[in-house]
Protein backbone atom coordinates (compact mmCIF):
# COMPACT_ATOMS: atom_id res chain seq x y z
CA UNK A 1 0.00 0.00 0.00
CA UNK A 2 1.11 3.50 -0.48
CA UNK A 3 4.22 2.79 -2.84
CA UNK A 4 5.51 4.24 -5.78
CA UNK A 5 4.26 2.71 -9.04
CA UNK A 6 6.79 0.50 -10.50
CA UNK A 7 6.09 0.22 -14.50
CA UNK A 8 8.43 -0.34 -17.19
CA UNK A 9 7.26 3.15 -19.02
CA UNK A 10 9.89 5.50 -19.25
CA UNK A 11 9.43 9.14 -20.94
CA UNK A 12 12.03 9.92 -22.57
CA UNK A 13 13.28 13.47 -22.58
CA UNK A 14 10.60 15.79 -24.35
CA UNK A 15 11.80 19.84 -24.32
CA UNK A 16 9.44 22.60 -24.17
CA UNK A 17 9.19 23.14 -27.75
CA UNK A 18 8.62 19.56 -28.36
CA UNK A 19 5.81 19.13 -25.30
CA UNK A 20 4.03 22.03 -27.25
CA UNK A 21 3.81 20.78 -30.83
CA UNK A 22 3.01 17.16 -29.27
CA UNK A 23 0.54 18.85 -27.44
CA UNK A 24 -0.94 20.22 -30.66
CA UNK A 25 -0.77 17.35 -32.73
CA UNK A 26 -2.73 15.35 -30.40
CA UNK A 27 -5.26 17.62 -28.93
CA UNK A 28 -8.21 19.20 -30.05
CA UNK A 29 -11.63 21.69 -29.18
CA UNK A 30 -13.78 18.72 -29.54
CA UNK A 31 -16.10 18.96 -26.49
CA UNK A 32 -16.41 14.97 -25.72
CA UNK A 33 -20.38 13.76 -25.49
CA UNK A 34 -19.76 12.58 -21.66
CA UNK A 35 -19.61 16.19 -20.72
CA UNK A 36 -23.59 16.42 -20.53
CA UNK A 37 -24.57 13.01 -21.19
CA UNK A 38 -25.53 11.27 -18.13
CA UNK A 39 -25.36 8.13 -20.03
CA UNK A 40 -21.74 7.92 -20.07
CA UNK A 41 -19.16 7.70 -17.70
CA UNK A 42 -15.74 8.70 -17.98
CA UNK A 43 -13.07 6.37 -17.63
CA UNK A 44 -10.20 7.42 -16.60
CA UNK A 45 -7.48 4.66 -16.99
CA UNK A 46 -7.32 4.60 -13.14
CA UNK A 47 -9.48 1.09 -11.94
CA UNK A 48 -10.54 2.05 -8.48
CA UNK A 49 -11.32 5.30 -9.56
CA UNK A 50 -13.63 3.83 -12.54
CA UNK A 51 -15.51 1.91 -10.22
CA UNK A 52 -15.67 4.41 -7.81
CA UNK A 53 -17.26 6.60 -10.99
CA UNK A 54 -20.18 3.79 -11.70
CA UNK A 55 -21.27 4.06 -8.07
CA UNK A 56 -21.55 7.70 -7.89
CA UNK A 57 -23.46 8.21 -11.71
CA UNK A 58 -26.41 6.55 -10.54
CA UNK A 59 -26.72 8.79 -7.57
CA UNK A 60 -25.67 12.39 -8.82
CA UNK A 61 -26.32 14.71 -11.74
CA UNK A 62 -23.74 15.25 -13.98
CA UNK A 63 -21.93 18.48 -13.65
CA UNK A 64 -19.87 19.79 -16.21
CA UNK A 65 -16.43 21.50 -14.58
CA UNK A 66 -13.52 22.84 -16.48
CA UNK A 67 -9.55 23.51 -15.18
CA UNK A 68 -6.77 24.82 -16.87
CA UNK A 69 -3.69 23.02 -17.36
CA UNK A 70 -1.07 26.04 -17.47
CA UNK A 71 2.46 25.24 -18.69
CA UNK A 72 4.67 28.39 -18.77
CA UNK A 73 7.09 27.78 -21.50
CA UNK A 74 10.23 28.65 -19.16
CA UNK A 75 13.37 27.27 -20.71
CA UNK A 76 12.26 24.50 -18.40
CA UNK A 77 8.48 24.51 -18.61
CA UNK A 78 6.70 24.01 -15.22
CA UNK A 79 2.65 23.69 -14.16
CA UNK A 80 0.81 26.85 -12.36
CA UNK A 81 -1.08 24.67 -9.57
CA UNK A 82 -3.42 26.70 -6.73
CA UNK A 83 -4.06 24.89 -3.15
CA UNK A 84 -7.87 25.63 -2.68
CA UNK A 85 -9.03 27.96 0.25
CA UNK A 86 -9.67 25.41 3.31
CA UNK A 87 -13.22 26.80 3.57
CA UNK A 88 -14.60 25.47 0.65
CA UNK A 89 -17.27 22.64 0.06
CA UNK A 90 -15.39 20.45 -2.05
CA UNK A 91 -11.49 19.50 -2.28
CA UNK A 92 -11.14 22.05 0.27
CA UNK A 93 -7.63 22.43 0.97
CA UNK A 94 -6.36 20.52 -1.63
CA UNK A 95 -3.66 20.90 -4.97
CA UNK A 96 -5.56 22.00 -8.01
CA UNK A 97 -5.51 23.45 -11.16
CA UNK A 98 -7.55 26.58 -11.74
CA UNK A 99 -10.90 25.87 -12.49
CA UNK A 100 -14.51 25.23 -11.64
CA UNK A 101 -17.73 24.25 -12.70
CA UNK A 102 -19.50 25.43 -16.37
CA UNK A 103 -21.66 28.04 -16.15
CA UNK A 104 -24.17 29.38 -18.43
CA UNK A 105 -22.89 32.05 -19.52
CA UNK A 106 -19.74 30.60 -20.67
CA UNK A 107 -19.39 30.50 -24.41
CA UNK A 108 -17.40 27.08 -23.83
CA UNK A 109 -15.43 24.89 -21.47
CA UNK A 110 -12.40 27.15 -22.50
CA UNK A 111 -14.20 29.97 -21.68
CA UNK A 112 -15.14 28.36 -18.46
CA UNK A 113 -11.18 27.50 -17.64
CA UNK A 114 -9.49 31.11 -19.04
CA UNK A 115 -12.47 32.99 -16.50
CA UNK A 116 -11.82 30.52 -13.59
CA UNK A 117 -7.99 31.33 -13.95
CA UNK A 118 -8.34 34.84 -13.85
CA UNK A 119 -10.56 34.69 -11.03
CA UNK A 120 -8.90 32.68 -8.93
CA UNK A 121 -5.86 33.58 -9.64
CA UNK A 122 -5.58 37.22 -11.90
CA UNK A 123 -3.89 34.91 -14.51
CA UNK A 124 -4.78 37.27 -17.50
CA UNK A 125 -5.67 35.67 -21.29
CA UNK A 126 -3.26 38.17 -22.52
CA UNK A 127 -0.62 35.80 -21.81
CA UNK A 128 -2.29 31.82 -22.33
CA UNK A 129 -2.12 30.14 -25.61
CA UNK A 130 -5.00 27.47 -25.57
CA UNK A 131 -4.01 24.57 -26.98
CA UNK A 132 -6.62 21.64 -26.76
CA UNK A 133 -8.79 19.34 -24.36
CA UNK A 134 -7.42 16.91 -22.35
CA UNK A 135 -9.71 13.67 -22.00
CA UNK A 136 -12.96 14.04 -19.65
CA UNK A 137 -12.02 13.12 -16.03
CA UNK A 138 -14.46 12.20 -13.27
CA UNK A 139 -14.38 13.01 -9.30
CA UNK A 140 -16.50 11.27 -6.38
CA UNK A 141 -18.30 14.93 -6.06
CA UNK A 142 -19.82 14.25 -9.42
CA UNK A 143 -18.36 16.67 -11.76
CA UNK A 144 -17.21 15.81 -15.34
CA UNK A 145 -13.84 18.21 -15.45
CA UNK A 146 -12.50 19.18 -19.14
CA UNK A 147 -9.07 20.32 -19.00
CA UNK A 148 -7.21 22.61 -21.51
CA UNK A 149 -3.41 22.37 -21.75
CA UNK A 150 -2.21 25.86 -22.57
CA UNK A 151 1.19 27.61 -23.10
CA UNK A 152 1.37 30.39 -20.30
CA UNK A 153 4.06 33.14 -21.56
CA UNK A 154 6.26 34.13 -18.70
CA UNK A 155 5.70 37.63 -17.44
CA UNK A 156 2.46 37.74 -16.15
CA UNK A 157 1.73 38.46 -12.56
CA UNK A 158 -1.08 36.67 -10.76
CA UNK A 159 -3.72 38.07 -7.98
CA UNK A 160 -4.71 35.55 -5.44
CA UNK A 161 -8.43 35.32 -4.42
CA UNK A 162 -8.25 33.93 -0.93
CA UNK A 163 -12.19 33.19 -0.88
CA UNK A 164 -10.85 30.14 -3.60
CA UNK A 165 -7.56 29.60 -2.90
CA UNK A 166 -4.94 30.47 -0.37
CA UNK A 167 -1.92 29.87 -2.76
CA UNK A 168 -0.52 29.72 -6.54
CA UNK A 169 2.99 27.67 -7.31
CA UNK A 170 4.84 26.23 -10.28
CA UNK A 171 6.40 22.62 -10.13
CA UNK A 172 8.46 21.47 -13.14
CA UNK A 173 7.05 19.62 -15.58
CA UNK A 174 9.58 17.54 -15.91
CA UNK A 175 8.74 16.12 -12.07
CA UNK A 176 5.07 15.77 -13.14
CA UNK A 177 5.85 13.91 -16.69
CA UNK A 178 8.60 11.19 -14.66
CA UNK A 179 6.48 7.83 -14.14
CA UNK A 180 9.09 7.18 -11.41
CA UNK A 181 6.83 10.03 -9.53
CA UNK A 182 3.20 8.88 -10.11
CA UNK A 183 2.73 6.81 -7.39
CA UNK A 184 -0.01 4.65 -6.36
CA UNK A 185 -1.71 5.39 -2.94
CA UNK A 186 -5.66 3.67 -1.34
CA UNK A 187 -8.26 4.52 0.52
CA UNK A 188 -11.26 3.36 1.74
CA UNK A 189 -14.42 4.30 -0.34
CA UNK A 190 -18.01 3.02 0.97
CA UNK A 191 -16.49 0.16 2.66
CA UNK A 192 -14.59 -0.90 -0.32
CA UNK A 193 -10.58 -0.31 -1.06
CA UNK A 194 -9.96 2.54 -4.21
CA UNK A 195 -7.00 3.61 -5.37
CA UNK A 196 -5.50 6.70 -6.23
CA UNK A 197 -2.66 7.82 -8.38
CA UNK A 198 -0.52 10.74 -6.01
CA UNK A 199 2.41 13.05 -6.84
CA UNK A 200 4.23 14.11 -3.70
CA UNK A 201 6.23 17.91 -4.28
CA UNK A 202 8.44 18.72 -1.43
CA UNK A 203 5.64 19.84 1.02
CA UNK A 204 2.85 19.16 -1.54
CA UNK A 205 0.78 16.56 -1.92
CA UNK A 206 -0.64 16.33 -5.24
CA UNK A 207 -3.11 13.45 -5.12
CA UNK A 208 -6.37 12.67 -6.45
CA UNK A 209 -8.06 14.17 -9.58
CA UNK A 210 -5.40 16.68 -9.92
CA UNK A 211 -2.48 14.10 -9.94
CA UNK A 212 -5.08 11.76 -12.49
CA UNK A 213 -5.40 14.30 -14.85
CA UNK A 214 -1.62 14.54 -14.77
CA UNK A 215 -1.15 11.04 -15.46
CA UNK A 216 -3.62 11.27 -18.30
CA UNK A 217 -1.34 14.28 -19.99
CA UNK A 218 1.69 11.77 -19.39
CA UNK A 219 -0.01 9.23 -21.37
CA UNK A 220 -1.39 11.41 -23.83
CA UNK A 221 1.57 13.50 -24.93
CA UNK A 222 4.71 11.30 -23.63
CA UNK A 223 3.76 7.97 -24.18
CA UNK A 224 3.18 7.16 -28.16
Amino acid sequence: MNEPIRRKLEAAPVSSAEFFARSRARLSFDVPAGLIDPNIIPRTGDSGNDRMLEIVAREQPVRPAAVLIPVIDHPEPTVLLTQRSPHLSSHAGQISFPGGKIDATDASPLDAALREAEEEVGLSRDFVEPIGYLDLYGTAFGFRILPTVARVRPGFTLDINEGEVVDAFEVPLAFLMNPENHQIHNKEFRGMERSYYAMPYAERYIWGATAGILRVLYERIYLS
